[in-house]
């Protein structure tokens, strides 16, 4: 394997990586990306080892022995420590991140957000190693624009709903909207990263995805998550897509969004790990403004997608109307749009996404209907009667 360079033109040297969450979704594609394109180790931190099992056996792999799997939670795990010192870099994926249960389970978002991550940061800080922390565009809250009277001018001025790492508020709901445990728990654990860097100089990244979409994303329930449970927008609306059932909009899908594709996000995860002088004591917005959509819109177009991807003809009525209240219980709260500033990352990195809304929906609706054909096949669900 050619000699890496980094932005700056010097030599990257091998490094031993410690990915805490290493067989999620983003884990998954971040760890594929480090087997084939460098020479860098990971020490892969997990309670699941399914998404990545592709890259841990056979033995016969090109990358044999730069990939070991570490079975552990990090709630209570002795060897966590260890595993920090062993590594020049920590990457900290481990999170609870599905907006259903921010209000039916707060007490465990706010442990697993915060209380489980001071370790982590404890660790880094104490044995100085770097570390790069994965947030959330959450904690963002509210756009200033949101407040603004319905027919105000201002609402279309970008510097009212533009989100910047540097200058925009953190606007959150009030107590008893229990849908902000989540972000709150996130912004807690940024500010102290961020004193800890400050007091005691640990070298951090810190990074706010916005909406990454691709393969092996969430779950689809029943299959390769739990039936009862309700993952974020787009595995919803593939959920009822595979099933045949009308996508639900809640309250009416106004609020605004956009995405970005996981192979893209992780371009900009990797020029961080590869780009310390320029990476560390920033905090990124990871995200694709150009792919803007409201959520009625991205149903629309995922009707359209999957109907291609499939073959199958659309719903009459493809999508139904339901109330927050109905669909995630008391206490859920939104915000209305999320629109990350990408002047940061460009300027310290050269970032920028290339991916289209609608190439990447396809890409992700491709590999969820053969996941459920397969899955059909095995007899993991029941197909659904036409």
């Amino acid at each position: 394997m050619a000699t890496r360079m980094d932005l700056d033109g010097r030599p990257i040297k091998p490094m031993t990586i410690c990915m805490i969450g290493a067989g999620g979704f983003i884990g998954s594609h971040l760890c594929e990306k480090l087997m084939a394109e460098t020479p860098h180790k990971v020490l892969a931190l997990d309670v699941y080892s399914d998404k990545i099992k592709h890259l841990l056996e056979p033995d016969s792999l090109p990358w044999a022995g730069r990939i070991v799997f570490h079975r552990l939670n990090i709630k209570h795990d002795s060897r966590l420590e260890g595993l920090i010192k062993m590594a020049d870099l920590t990457i900290n994926l481990a999170a609870i991140c599905t907006p259903a249960d921010y209000n039916t389970r707060p007490l465990d978002t706010i442990y697993s957000n915060f209380i489980d991550a001071l370790p982590v940061v404890k660790y880094c800080s104490e044995n100085n190693k770097r570390l790069i922390h994965f947030s959330t565009c959450e904690v963002y809250g509210k756009t200033i624009g949101s407040f603004l009277p319905k027919d105000s001018p201002l609402r279309k001025d970008p510097a009212y709903y533009v989100l910047k790492e540097d200058t925009s508020p953190c606007i959150f709901g009030s107590i008893e909207k229990q849908r902000w445990s989540y972000a709150c728990a996130k912004q807690l654990i940024e500010r102290l990263i961020y004193a800890e860097g400050a007091e005691n100089g640990l070298d951090f990244t810190i990074v706010r995805p916005f909406n990454w979409i691709g393969p092996r994303m969430d779950f689809i329930p029943g299959i390769d998550g739990p039936s009862e449970s309700v993952p974020r927008v787009l595995a919803c609306f593939s959920n009822n897509l595979l099933r045949r059932e009308p996508l639900k909009l809640v309250d009416g899908g106004e609020s605004q969004r956009t995405f970005v594709y996981i192979k893209d996000a992780i371009e900009a995860v990797l020029l961080m790990i590869e780009n310390p002088d320029r990476a560390n004591g920033h905090i990124f917005n990871v995200g694709n403004p150009n792919n803007e959509v409201t959520v009625r819109q991205l149903a629309e177009m995922m009707t359209k997608v999957y109907a291609k991807v499939s073959g199958e003809p659309s719903l009459e009525s493809p999508t139904i109307d339901v109330s927050s209240k109905e669909f995630y219980g008391e206490g859920y709260d939104d915000s209305d749009k999320r629109i990350p500033d990408m002047t940061i990352i460009n300027r310290q990195l050269g970032w920028n996404p290339k991916t289209t809304l609608w190439d990447l929906l396809e890409s992700t609706l491709t590999y969820q209907h053969r996941t459920y054909a397969e899955a059909i096949k095995k007899s993991m669900v029941k197909p659904i009667a036409s």
